[in-house]
């Protein structure tokens, strides 16, 4: 059974940091395009970051530029948001994400391009 299950989520300071993990099981990340993305209330679901199947591409929103850092673990089958720095305008629910592509260098940045998807996992930034 495929299944991708986030964890890390939580409440921090402005300014702190935390690291949102997803681990995969039922097939092997290193193979998948995956991403990270967040929906926050009133808002629509958008591409935080996302990170070829070849780890050679990767893509971030502008917004979140030089603060988040996208990683993945082959050996534990497990994908990384590195998450510093964080702001008011950070908090969300956050989703993994990973699909299939023959095409190992392409990144894929919108939600329709994935097929599975994690939970989610809510950040609230809050001093």
């Amino acid at each position: 059974q495929v299944q991708l299950v986030e964890s890390g989520g939580g409440l921090v300071q402005p300014g702190g940091s935390l690291r949102l993990s997803c681990a995969a099981s039922g097939f092997t990340l290193a193979y998948y395009a995956i991403g990270w993305f967040r929906q926050a209330p009133g808002k629509e679901r958008e591409g935080v970051s996302c990170i070829s199947a070849s780890n050679s591409n990767t893509y971030y929103a502008d917004s979140v530029k030089g603060r988040f850092t996208i990683s993945r673990d082959n050996a534990k089958n497990t994908m990384y948001l590195q998450m510093n720095n964080l702001k008011p305008e950070d908090p969300a629910v956050y989703y993994c994400a990973a699909t299939y592509r023959t095409d190992s260098m392409v990144v894929l940045t919108t939600e329709d391009e994935y097929d599975y998807w994690g939970q989610g996992t809510q950040v609230t930034v809050s001093s």
